[in-house]
C-alpha cells in the first residue's frame, strides 16, 4: 500500500510539472520564437533552435528555482546553441539550388529599412550579432545582456560598438536614421 501512494505522488509531481512547463511555453513560445528567428535568421532555423531551447528548460525545470528569470535562461540556451551552429563546418557549407530562397524580412521595426538593415546585421559575426539582436531588437538592457551572454557588461559594450562600426562601414547612409539626404541642417 506505501508504494502505491509513493507513485501516485510522483506521478502527481511529475504532472504538475508538466503543467507548469505546459503554460510557461504557452505564454512565452511567441515572444521567445521572435528572439530565435533574430538569432538564426530564418524561420526553419528558429524553429529548431526554440524548440532545443524548450527540451534544455524541461530538462533542468526542477532545477530552476527562480521562475521570473525563465525568459533569460531560455534566451541564454538559445544564444549558446545557435553560436555552437555557426561552429560546425556543415553549417558554414554553401548548398546551390535552382530556385532562390525565400528571404525572412524583418519589417515590423521601421519604415521599410528593416529588411535591408537585417541583411546586413545576418552578416556580423555570432557573438556581435547576439548583442545586437538583444540590445536593439529585444530592448534588454547591457547588464540583461551580459547577465544572458555570461559576458561582462564591458564585453558587451565593445561587441556592440564593434558591431555597429560594422554596420556603418558596410551599409549605404540611406540607412542612416540620422542622414537626412540634405546636408544643410
Amino acid at each position: 500500500m506505501d508504494a502505491t501512494l509513493v507513485d501516485m505522488g510522483a506521478h502527481d509531481r511529475q504532472s504538475d510539472k508538466d503543467a507548469d512547463f505546459s503554460a510557461y511555453m504557452s505564454a512565452r513560445q511567441t515572444a521567445l520564437y521572435r528572439t530565435a528567428y533574430l538569432l538564426a535568421g530564418d524561420h526553419a532555423g528558429a524553429e529548431d533552435l526554440l524548440q532545443v531551447a524548450f527540451a534544455k528548460l524541461y530538462l533542468a525545470w526542477d532545477r530552476i528555482r527562480d521562475r521570473e528569470a525563465l525568459d533569460g535562461y531560455v534566451r541564454r540556451i538559445m544564444v549558446n546553441e545557435n553560436n555552437s551552429l555557426w561552429r560546425r563546418a556543415w553549417k558554414r557549407r554553401e548548398h546551390s539550388t535552382d530556385t532562390m530562397p525565400e528571404t525572412g524580412a524583418v519589417d515590423t521595426y521601421d519604415e521599410g529599412t528593416g529588411g535591408a538593415l537585417w541583411s546586413f546585421v545576418q552578416t556580423l559575426p555570432p557573438k556581435q550579432r547576439s548583442v545586437v539582436v538583444l540590445r536593439y531588437y529585444e530592448q534588454l538592457s547591457e547588464a540583461e545582456i551580459a547577465d544572458v551572454l555570461g559576458i561582462s557588461v564591458g564585453t558587451v559594450k565593445s561587441q556592440a560598438s564593434r558591431a555597429l562600426a560594422a554596420l556603418r562601414a558596410r551599409a549605404p547612409h540611406s540607412l542612416n536614421p540620422h542622414e537626412s539626404g540634405d546636408d544643410a541642417r
